[in-house]
């Protein structure tokens, strides 16, 4: 099993939000460029904006944890910028003076100064990179741009220093060491405002909570505190226009609340006494009285933020395989500059020796390669939480884009969980449907029973006013029955009435049948209706080849006649062990399975499939035991995650395309094979051609979206 068992409910109870999320923060620290070394015991949970910042700086652990760790790459380009260019200007690029460049006596020791300076500063994050690294044993970037600098510099000093001490004349790489420098801060901070915007969700989450709430005192007074203040069992006044700034029930009042950017769902939802609101959701109209029940961690946002957060910080499959073959690289560029070192030394000389393997290590930095994942990812689980489809564990978007069989629940899923009105006739030329209508309304008016309030609503909805039963009964095991206008009508079954009636049924409906004094005058069907999106769904799975299977508790009846019409295969009478079981058989038999489940009652099988996703109302899901939250309750949603999943997959392997094939082409042009035609790579041009390829794999990542 891929995920620890918890116990959960029974199967066939309303899902409902019982415990809050409670989830370890986990702490991240340097490693190796990229990944996360994941440290047991730490709870750093905190209010929505503290939760924001701690994923901001977290998101790239590759290069620092936070900006007091390892420096601000902002910050420190714009300082070391005017250092670098005075070098540029007073430096000649390997000895040919360009055009806006000059020199003047003394004006070598001012530049070795300045570059003094600038290694100590500029190159500051990329030692301290370089040495995390090492002690993790997992050289990678920060290692070779160490290398790189680090052998430009000494070799420029020491060729500074032979000249005022004997004279020789020695070219110097002061010009290659500020460009490579200069181009490397510069592509961290483009980087890391990459990562920073494609993780935008957290922050647009953390703003939709109002900074102060209106708290109602005992004597009706309003007193402003701080949302950070808020206390379960407070009640808050919400004005017209204003976020909502925590999770909790309305008291007294009504409006229309817009959840759109929480929820996924574009219509304003009618919220009345006793109705459940989301900390951040909108208040369209009139004044609003709530009782908060969550706070802080415990809220649906910080908990939103929280898998956003986890999403982003996990190291896949793919993630993992690029930190192997940035590793490959490390070796692969030290062995060739050390080649390439032996051999110009020897049929050339030291200058040209020390050139090449400058270049070698400064071509063969695993940038792009270190980037490629991590920002895919990022922008993945940004997009997808803008839609309300929550990453849990990015490993799922990669399994996904290559499940065979997808097991989909029933009820609450594919259907919409609430049982309509099918179908409504008359027996006989004496009554109108509009009349079987108002009687079947008015003997089940005084009942809270799903079939009875179905009927209910279908009457309204048709503006049909209910018959006024005298009395009305319940008949064990039959149905009810009550007086009317001085005749005796029975509500009941087909089997309580012990007689076939020819009527067209629908498939897998309920039939009840009106009667008047002892006559059958009409039926309705009742049943399960299937959601709007459902049959859209399952082409969109055959089409990708992915076999659907429908696993229902429902009776085989009711079972088949969703099963027909969608057209799949399914399986009824199914307990969450029978579930569990059919997953287990599918994931024996070499399959991806993805479930799709209601969070709760599904809880062993998401939790055994290689993707679990929990389909309903945010805050109503037992989001652990799934990998992917889907907001609403759309099937239509499952549909665009397999399209964002094979998005991100595609996007994954083009990265790792370019930022290894890149790579492994470009270190023996740098080491020189090609210098006998006259093809070779000075340092600067390296750099260059470098954060050419990293700025691709950005937009590449960047360019990730989805059709609607």
């Amino acid at each position: 099993m891929k995920k620890n068992e918890k116990n959960h409910p029974d199967h066939g109870s309303h899902y409902e939000h019982t415990d809050p999320l409670k989830m370890d923060h986990s702490e991240h620290v340097w490693h190796a460029y990229h990944e996360a070394q994941v440290e047991e015991g730490s709870h750093a949970h905190s209010n929505p904006s503290q939760n924001h910042d701690h994923h901001a700086h977290s998101v790239h652990s590759g290069h620092e944890q936070d900006n007091h760790h390892h420096g601000n790459f902002k910050e420190i380009f714009l300082k070391s910028l005017p250092i670098g260019i005075i070098i540029l200007l007073l430096s000649p690029m390997m000895e040919v003076k360009l055009p806006f460049q000059f020199t003047f006596l003394y004006s070598d020791i001012l530049v070795a100064v300045l570059a003094t300076i600038l290694l100590a500063y500029g190159g500051k994050p990329f030692f301290q990179g370089a040495v995390a690294e090492f002690k993790q044993k997992a050289p990678g970037m920060m290692a070779l741009v160490s290398l790189g600098i680090s052998v430009s510099y000494f070799y420029s000093i020491y060729a500074v220093a032979a000249f005022y001490l004997s004279g020789e004349h020695i070219m110097n790489f002061f010009f290659e060491f500020a460009s490579l420098l200069l181009i490397m801060l510069l592509g961290h901070w483009i980087e890391m405002k990459a990562v920073g915007e494609a993780g935008d969700a957290q922050k647009s989450l953390a703003e939709l909570v109002p900074k102060d709430a209106h708290v109602v005192l005992e004597d009706d007074l309003i007193e402003t505190r701080p949302v950070t203040e808020l206390k379960v069992g407070d009640l808050v006044r919400v004005q017209a226009g204003e976020n909502v700034p925590a999770d909790g029930i309305i008291k007294r009042g009504a409006s229309r609340i817009n959840e759109a950017l929480l929820t996924g769902e574009s219509k304003p939802v009618e919220k009345g006494v006793g109705d459940k609101v989301i900390g951040g959701s909108t208040n369209g109209e009139g004044i609003l009285y709530l009782e908060v029940q969550e706070t802080g961690d415990q809220s649906f946002i910080s908990q939103v933020q929280t898998l956003i957060g986890q999403a982003q910080n996990q190291p896949s499959r793919a993630e993992n395989l690029a930190q192997k073959v940035a590793g490959w690289l490390f070796y692969i560029a030290i062995a060739a500059a050390i080649i390439a070192f032996g051999v110009w030394l020897y049929i050339a000389d030291l200058q040209t020796a020390i050139l090449f393997t400058v270049t070698t290590l400064v071509i063969a930095c695993p940038h792009a390669l270190g980037l490629a994942i991590p920002l895919v990812i990022a922008r993945s689980t940004s997009l997808g939480a803008s839609r309300g489809l929550l990453v849990k564990d990015r490993e799922a978007l990669e399994l996904a884009s290559k499940a065979d069989v997808m097991i989909l629940d029933k009820t609450g899923t594919l259907t919409t969980g609430e049982f309509k009105v099918l179908k409504m006739e008359t027996l006989n030329g004496q009554h109108t449907e509009a009349e079987i209508a108002a009687l079947m309304a008015g003997i089940e008016g005084g009942s809270s029973h799903p079939i009875a309030q179905s009927i209910v609503h279908y009457a309204e909805k048709q503006g049909i006013q209910s018959v006024r039963f005298d009395s009305i009964d319940v008949v064990p095991g039959a149905g009810v029955e009550g007086n009317a206008n001085g005749r005796k009508y029975e509500l009941i079954s087909q089997k309580a009435l012990e007689k076939e009636l020819e009527v067209d049924v629908p498939k897998g409906a309920t039939l009840s049948i009106l009667v008047e004094d002892g006559k059958p005058i009409g039926t309705v069907a009742l049943g399960d209706e299937l959601k709007e999106t459902s049959k859209n769904l399952i082409q969109a799975l055959k089409h990708s080849d992915i076999q659907p299977i429908m696993a229902t508790g429902d009776n085989e009846t009711a079972a088949q006649g969703v099963a027909e019409q969608l057209g799949i295969e399914y399986r009824a009478n199914q307990s969450p062990q029978d579930k569990y079981e059919l997953v287990e058989s599918l994931n024996n038999k070499g399959q991806t399975v993805i479930m799709v489940g209601d969070g709760v009652n599904d809880a062993p099988s998401l939790a055994m499939a290689d993707v679990g996703i929990a389909v309903g109302a945010g805050t109503q899901v037992a989001i652990d035991s799934a990998d992917v939250i889907l907001t609403q309750s759309d099937p239509g949603d499952i549909e665009s995650f397999i399209e964002l999943a094979n998005k991100t997959t595609s996007k994954m392997k083009q990265n790792l395309v370019w930022g290894a094939g890149y790579n492994f082409i470009a270190i023996p042009i740098a080491a020189g094979i090609l210098a006998s035609i006259g093809i070779t790579l000075a340092p600067a041009a390296g750099a260059v051609l470098m954060s050419v390829s990293t700025l691709i794999v950005a937009i590449n990542a960047m360019a990730l979206k989805l059709k609607n």
